[in-house]
């Protein structure tokens, strides 16, 4: 049995000849160059242009603190980079430690070496373990670094972490102040050491909405703009910070609520809280999050705190709303759809690992939920019209994901999930398509007022950017690539074409809904073309409706009357306001501009509303009409231009009125 623990001549071998011969000492910086990894991630893209970042922060630690105000970068054709600042400057005299040494030789040379590890020098800083600088140094071919401290400046050289010179004193200067660090990658370490150009200026960019009092300055040679496509030279500067990068983020894309919650907020024990949020129709939302204007893209104890701030505010606005289903609402419900920058700004933060990739200060938590949930109680009940359309649609998506969990055996939950419903449809709640309604709106902002003015249960809603395809003159593979007509069949669930299957409908009214003017008339006849060439049977079998928004608003003191056209306008004023002296006439241009309650009373409500049911010719009992409307299908929305200017110009002395 003793046999089993005796070791083979191989192993005796091993063992003896590990000795305190193989016991390595790495000295200086040494160990960076060993194992480069632990200090910048990898050796890959990401880890290149962490170099960039540690020497950038530091120049960001300098105007957070309040002594810099600009930051300059410039990248060279030799792919050499310069970071400069107008801050105080790297100390340059004797280190009290080591005396032959100047302090920046110091601090560019040993490991663990830098002013931030007290709040002394600075308040709140990105730099923590005081190897950002000295990683650079370590893993570049040449650095140099300018010093102008006291109107003097001061240089020295170093090679992959080893000073190259002596620190110089290179006389008076007086139009300059600061640090100015330049480097280049070092080869042997880094298998692609060529830097991204639009990196880099997205990577300035993006610090310069993190801190409003910098200027940061961008320049690169025009060989490298013309081939990257950028500029050459760019300044930013972004006095309302994080709203401002917001702004920029949404231009083009729908926004659920007109308004977006921004704000900057000094907390309790030195702390600073920035944020920008706002919620996106449909489509991926954004999620970026900042430390000491270090980029924390796996979130932590400052996230956590911003979303029970959210979480909690919503609830409790549901609550004083009288709506119970708030409290069904989850984080997970409030994220679908958002767009989140939030920055912060904490003394002494601890982080997971050297690359700060998470913020796990306790702190943030308690500090980021407080400052946010008490702004975001005002912004809610500031601007009750958006609350109330988020609050809705919180719910939706809290109540489709209790549906989609509870996975019951139903037709309309067999149906949904089967389908990909689009992002910007609002769905009804009711399972069965008996007694549903599907509301086709012109435009995001129609779209808004009439999710306010529905009824949830048995009210979808659908908004359509703008006109459709002209599917009369369009073919199949155009027709299919076409994302509003994708976005109406998903949403149908019936198919089109030759996959048509009105079982399938998943609504039993369809009803267009556009604005009362000749735009609005022109959609309705695309989608009505759209209807009768892709999907006949859906209005043969009576499930096509144009609903009919009044045109004018006219009320005396509690009198409130809505007309359809000028005829009616002017019927109204001859009979229900004949003695009246002075009638308030609006009129509306859009479904948008009415409130939503006006756009229930009107259009919306079974029991006030008018619809006109869409009806098709019996080719065998009206053969001319059915022919009528073939020839307007073919001529008026064909492919023939001529064709349809001779239609319009033999049919327009038909033509009474045009409202423009």
């Amino acid at each position: 049995m003793s046999d089993l623990f005796e070791s083979s001549p191989t192993q005796q071998k091993a063992e003896d000849s590990y000795s305190a011969n193989d016991i390595e000492v790495l000295e200086g910086l040494e160990p960076v160059r060993k194992r480069p990894g632990m200090y910048i991630g990898n050796t890959g893209e990401s880890g290149l242009h962490h170099l960039v970042a540690e020497v950038l922060d530091n120049s960001m630690d300098e105007a957070v603190a309040g002594h810099a105000t600009r930051i300059e970068i410039k990248l060279d054709d030799n792919n050499a980079i310069t970071i400069s600042d107008n801050g105080r400057g790297i100390p340059v005299g004797p280190h009290p430690k080591f005396k032959d040494k100047s302090a920046l030789e110091v601090i560019l040379t040993t490991l663990h070496a830098g002013g931030k590890f007290s709040n002394k020098a600075y308040q709140t800083s990105g730099g923590l373990h005081g190897v950002g600088i000295s990683v650079v140094n370590a893993l570049s071919e040449e650095l140099k670094v300018e010093i102008v401290r006291d109107k003097t400046l001061w240089t020295q050289t170093y090679s992959r972490g080893i000073p190259t010179s002596k620190i110089e004193n290179k006389g008076a200067i007086t139009n300059r102040r600061g640090t100015s660090v330049t480097f280049k990658p070092d080869e042997t370490i880094f298998p692609s050491p060529v830097f991204d150009p639009k990196k880099l200026l997205q990577m300035a960019k993006s610090k310069a909405y993190l801190f409003r009092g910098v200027e940061i300055r961008w320049q690169c040679s025009e060989a490298l703009a013309k081939k990257n496509n950028i500029p050459q030279k760019e300044a930013f500067h972004f006095p309302n910070g994080l709203a401002d990068y917001l702004t920029s983020y949404l231009e083009n894309k729908d926004m659920l609520i007109g308004q977006s919650f921004a704000g900057l907020a000094e907390a309790e024990d030195a702390h600073k809280v920035e944020w920008a949020l706002a919620w996106l129709e449909h489509g991926d939302g954004l999620t970026e999050y900042y430390c000491n204007t270090i980029p924390t893209p796996l979130g932590g104890t400052h996230e956590v705190g911003l979303r029970r701030a959210l979480l909690k505010s919503i609830r409790e606005y549901g609550e004083l709303s009288s709506n119970k289903k708030a409290a069904q609402i989850t984080s997970e419900d409030i994220a679908s759809g958002i767009c989140i920058v939030l920055s912060v700004f904490v003394p002494n933060p601890e982080f997971q690992g050297q690359t700060k990739e998470k913020l796990t200060s306790a702190s943030a938590a308690k500090i980021v939920e407080s400052t946010i949930k008490d702004r975001f109680d005002l912004f809610l009940s500031d601007h009750p019209n958006s609350s109330a359309l988020l609050l809705d649609t919180l719910i939706e998506r809290a109540e489709e994901r209790k549906r989609r969990r509870a996975k019951k055996d139903m037709k309309r939950q067999t149906a949904t999930r089967r389908l990909q419903l689009p992002g910007k449809l609002s769905d009804c709640s009711r399972e069965n398509a008996e007694g549903t309604e599907i509301f086709i709106v012109e435009g995001d902002s129609a779209g808004g007022s009439a999710k306010q003015a529905r009824n949830r249960e048995t009210q979808a809603i659908l908004p359509l950017r703008g006109k459709i395809l002209n599917v009369a003159s369009a073919t199949d593979d155009k027709m299919k690539a076409n994302q509003e007509i994708k976005d109406l069949g998903q949403a149908l669930g019936c198919g089109f074409g030759k996959e048509f299957d009105v079982t399938k409908l998943r609504y039993e009214k369809v009803i267009i809904m556009t604005d009362a003017d000749v735009d609005g008339a022109h959609i309705a006849a695309l989608l009505m073309t759209f209807f009768y060439q892709k999907m006949p049977s859906l209005i043969r079998e009576g499930h096509l409706y144009l609903a009919v928004p009044p045109l004018y608003r006219l009320s005396h003191g509690d009198k409130v009357f809505y007309a359809n056209d000028d005829d009616a306008r002017e019927k109204l004023l001859k009979t229900e306001f004949k003695s009246a002296k002075k009638v308030d006439i609006s009129r509306f241009k859009g479904l948008g501009e009415m409130r939503p309650a006006q756009l229930k009373e009107t259009t919306m409500n079974p029991k006030t509303r008018r619809l006109i049911q869409v009806k098709i010719p019996s080719m065998k009992n009206e053969p001319e009409e059915a022919a009528h409307l073939i020839t307007f299908v073919d001529n008026l929305m064909g492919k023939k231009a001529e064709t349809r200017m001779a239609y319009i110009q033999e049919n327009a002395k038909f033509v009474k009125e045009i409202d423009v």
